[in-house]
């Protein structure tokens, strides 16, 4: 799959239509408007350029994904371990706990994490 980059604007934009998907596009451009301030040809614009990313479809006036939220953050964040840290989960995880103190919850849910991962 071809990596999907998305601006700011356009990952609040998927945001939206994630959190209540299916949606109709006529009820998405009330909630761009209400929520981005975006016109109708705005929000049409930017989910036609979404839908050819492959990210998200528009048949028939409903949206829906193609990639879920946690799909396509899962390879943001593949994509900047193996980049950043030589696909070493354990560099990402040395470097981001050397400056933030974790919580006994995140470390418990971490742990949770790993022992899923492993069976």
């Amino acid at each position: 799959m071809a990596e999907i980059q998305l601006g700011a604007v356009e990952a609040r934009f998927a945001d939206i239509i994630w959190e209540r998907e299916p949606v109709t596009s006529g009820e998405l451009i009330k909630l761009a408007a209400d929520k981005l301030a975006w016109k109708r040809t705005t929000t049409h614009t930017v989910l036609h350029r979404l839908c050819g990313k492959g990210l998200f479809q528009n048949n028939d006036g409903v949206v829906t994904s193609l990639l879920s939220r946690q799909e396509f953050y899962a390879l943001h964040s593949k994509k900047y371990v193996d980049e950043t840290f030589a696909g070493s989960l354990p560099a990402f995880l040395a470097a981001f706990t050397s400056e933030k103190k974790l919580t006994a919850e995140e470390i418990t849910e971490i742990r949770a994490l790993i022992d899923r991962a492993g069976e």
